[in-house]
């Protein structure tokens, strides 16, 4: 056998492969001979046709599965022997099939080699977010508006509260236009931004007043315009008081008291904020390390994480994206993003490379228990065959090399910790 490595481009190879009739012809005489079986030739009893007759009509055939099955073989071995990283399947793009000579040429796409730059002197801050009894406070506020009232209120309007009126488009003369009116709308205050002129104008407003607003956003593509508001009511929204009973009722008896729901509350705030902030330290460790090292991606593996992207945002609006809606413009624009997983996909295998963090069994059974530890799931031997099975072993090996990645570049670089307010969420 006789092999030439042509590199296309940093992450492109073409492989030419040349085999001997000793080297090919076992497996060719077995296709011929299978052929020679199958094949019904008129005035020949079946089996019993001339080899240059089914070579004749079953030639190009046997020669392409001779082709496939070649490259399928010495591909294998020469990318093991020639240390080369695949990064896609081989493709076939040119055979030349002679009595003596069998050439093949493969194309496919290479992990790029490249030099990791040193980052053990890079610098991350790690946001802690202590919290507050008002923190917990407005947390379970969020809780009891699902249970809350609106009621009218014959006050100026709190930034909190829903403004109802009548909205009449100007002119430019500043005449309302009756036919642009919307009766009873209503403006939920809290839910606006707070530099929208509406949310600004109706502020501090009572029923009966009427107010003029100029709809000038600069995010806004449209022509600036003038809108009136003829307010009619203003509405509150009247929590329940927290009771024993409504704790019960709320958590569906899980607690019994409002003490204890507290508690609970607070504990919750603080996991949340826990995994949000080793969250977003490590997708600020994974941007540096990427902005770092540019590293070329392989086309397929950029196709791959589009996919993915595309199909997570389909899960997210219900399974499907709504009708009309450009696919192959939203893939195009989540193109960026996937260059940068498949960046970091290739940079987080080298550092495991170089360091060579590996995955055992010992690994797998420890984070079995932990997991059935931390979830309550009782016998982590279940858990355990469950991780060791063909379906989930890969993804679980993933898992816990990706931790053992993040915790040595995490003992490797200088982490400070910031406190943070916990930011408001208004829903």
């Amino acid at each position: 056998m006789q092999k030439n490595i042509k590199n296309v481009s940093e992450t492109e190879q073409e492989l030419e492969i040349i085999l001997s009739a000793e080297e090919f012809g076992t497996e060719y005489n077995q296709e011929l001979e299978e052929a020679k079986r199958s094949i019904q030739i008129k005035g020949f009893r079946k089996g019993h046709a001339p080899a240059s007759l089914i070579k004749k009509l079953a030639g190009p055939s046997i020669e392409a599965t001779i082709a496939e099955k070649m490259a399928s073989k010495y591909f294998g071995e020469i990318a093991e022997a020639e240390n080369i990283k695949p990064a896609s399947r081989a493709q076939l793009i040119n055979v030349n099939f002679e009595p003596e000579q069998l050439t093949l040429r493969l194309s496919y796409e290479i992990h790029p080699a490249f030099e990791l730059k040193d980052f053990s002197d890079y610098s991350f801050t790690k946001a802690r977010y202590p919290v507050t009894d008002k923190d917990v406070e407005h947390e379970i506020n969020m809780i009891l508006k699902s249970r809350g009232t609106l009621i009218s209120v014959d006050e100026a309007a709190l930034s909190t509260d829903t403004v109802i009126g009548n909205v009449y488009k100007l002119d430019e003369a500043g005449e309302p236009l009756e036919e642009e009116k919307t009766e009873n709308h209503h403006f939920t205050l809290e839910y606006l931004p707070e530099e929208n002129p509406f949310r600004k104008a109706l502020t501090g407003k009572k029923a009966g007043e009427v107010v003029d607003i100029e709809n000038d956003q600069k995010d806004s593509t449209a022509e600036p315009s003038r809108y009136r508001v003829n307010i009619s009511e203003i509405k509150r929204l009247e929590l329940p008081e927290l009771t024993d009973d409504l704790v019960k009722e709320i958590t569906g008896d899980r607690f019994e008291s409002v003490a204890d729901f507290t508690a609970d509350v607070h504990i919750q705030i603080e996991q949340h904020f826990l995994l949000k902030s080793e969250e977003d330290l490590l997708e600020s460790i994974s941007a540096k390390l990427i902005d770092e090292n540019p590293v070329p991606t392989p086309e397929s593996m950029v196709a791959s994480f589009s996919k993915m992207l595309v199909e997570n945002a389909k899960r997210q609006m219900g399974g499907r994206f709504p009708k009309g809606f450009d696919e192959e413009q939203f893939s195009q624009s989540m193109r960026p993003n996937a260059i940068r997983h498949a960046q970091w996909l290739l940079i987080s295998k080298k550092i495991a490379e170089l360091d060579n963090l590996e995955v055992s069994d010992d690994d797998i059974k420890a984070y079995a228990e932990k997991e059935a530890d931390k979830n309550g799931a009782g016998n982590a031997e279940d858990l355990l065959n469950t991780y060791m099975s063909s379906e989930f072993r890969d993804y679980i090996t993933d898992t816990i090399l990706k931790d053992k990645i993040y915790d040595l570049i995490k003992s490797t670089v200088t982490i400070t910790e910031e406190e943070r307010p916990i930011p408001l969420h208004k829903a």
